[in-house]
């Protein structure tokens, strides 16, 4: 599986820099080198002891962090003030958390810290930080190497408080790369994972785009490409409902607590999980082979939690088409392999009218507004348009326009 990357900064063999920037990130065009930061995500299989030293460090991890939280909104209520308080404070009270990595106890430190600042600095978009549940089925924790506290050898890597735990390497870490930090986590279908943040220098010679492609957001079929097939998305989700309706139907009519009903919670995780690793997969391949082929992709910079909502006194909701096709995880994944190759991801505006204007001629149809206009006409010059295919047609030119 590919690891998301970012890209830290540059190091050129010359004063000459330039610049061009997304929504999200700046990169810096350089002629030499380049200092990524990658993730590599390896299967663990654990041992019975590591498995309850990672059940230990999870339940440690989470108590720290709502016990830091409950300390700080108490400590607030009563002067008004922020407290500063740290894990290191409470092991003498509570002393089995010296039993567990205190880097991961810090972590939890500065993911608290980031909770608060997030919400004191965007709190329209940041809620308040919220408590840890111990019923959420997805655990895990993150820690930091130093000085070789985490490092691979062989099938195993070595975690600290834990030792040595067999992992499957499916592929090698870059050379010279090193490991900054680690995350352990655990799926609901009980597998376990390390995900390594790795750095390394990368020689990326930026591409002066050459071949374009546009990219209009489906809703049943992921994108319809300027110069490509559709991608049709299998629509792995709708053809799992059955399944999973099945399988939760038995889930409720289990008695809480019983053996059974652990089983069957794990069936239906297993199916969720299923079909997470074919959404994941078919993603990962489109992604790889649009990278390879082009230059520079424009996109729409649409809001898919928006369209997923049905707004009041709308017509339609789009809650679970939009969320089974994973456009968002597409477009990470298109925009972190495009940089690895020195080239572009072109985010057009929301507001432009791709699907309105003839791209043969440039008339604007304001009629096409209507979703329900699948084909039109152009008044002026008489072009046949099917809807999609104009607007990834108009995308690409104006992704083009853009990078000029």
């Amino acid at each position: 599986m590919e690891g998301h990357v970012l890209v830290k900064k540059l190091l050129s063999t010359d004063n000459r820099r330039g610049s061009y920037s997304d929504n999200s990130q700046v990169y810096r065009k350089s002629r030499q080198v380049m200092i990524v930061n990658k993730a590599y995500r390896y299967r663990l299989y654990p041992t019975r002891e590591q498995k309850m030293m990672f059940a230990k460090t999870f339940g440690c991890v989470r108590f720290i962090y709502n016990k830091m939280l409950s300390d700080r909104i108490d400590y607030y209520k009563e002067t008004g003030q922020k407290l500063n308080n740290t894990p290191a404070q409470y092991k003498e009270e509570f002393p089995w958390l010296k039993e567990v990595d205190s880097l991961a106890l810090a972590n939890a430190q500065m993911n608290l810290n980031k909770a608060y600042s997030h919400f004191w600095n965007d709190s329209q978009h940041f809620g308040k930080p919220r408590f840890k549940s111990k019923k959420n089925r997805r655990a895990s924790y993150s820690t930091n190497n130093q000085k070789g506290s985490v490092r691979i050898e062989g099938h195993k890597v070595k975690l600290p408080k834990v030792g040595w735990v067999k992992l499957c390497q499916h592929r090698p870490l870059p050379e010279n790369s090193i490991i900054k930090t680690v995350t352990i986590s655990k799926t609901p279908s009980g597998k376990y994972y390390i995900s390594m943040l790795v750095e390394y220098e990368n020689q990326i010679l930026p591409v002066i785009p050459k071949t374009f492609l546009g990219l209009d957001f489906a809703m049943h079929g992921l994108y319809v490409a300027s110069d490509e097939d559709e991608a049709k998305y299998p629509d792995f989700l709708r053809k799992a409902e059955k399944r999973l309706a099945k399988a939760q139907r038995k889930l409720s009519q289990k008695q809480k607590g019983s053996h059974n009903r652990e089983k069957q919670r794990l069936r239906v995780a297993i199916l969720h999980e299923k079909v997470a690793n074919q959404r994941r997969d078919f993603l990962h391949k489109k992604s790889r082979y649009l990278a390879d082929h082009y230059d520079a992709i424009g996109i729409e910079n649409i809001s898919v939690k928006a369209m997923a909502k049905r707004k009041k006194g709308g017509k339609f909701s789009f809650g679970k088409s939009v969320a089974d096709n994973g456009w968002n995880m597409f477009t990470n994944m298109l925009e972190y392999k495009l940089a690895w190759q020195g080239k572009k991801l072109i985010k057009i505006d929301k507001w432009y009218p791709s699907s309105q204007l003839c791209h043969v001629c440039g008339y604007q149809n304001h009629e096409t507004k209507d979703l329900s206009v699948r084909e039109w006409d152009c008044p002026k010059c008489g072009s046949h348009h099917n809807r999609d295919k104009n607007a990834a047609i108009n995308i690409r030119e104006e992704a083009r326009r853009i990078s000029a």
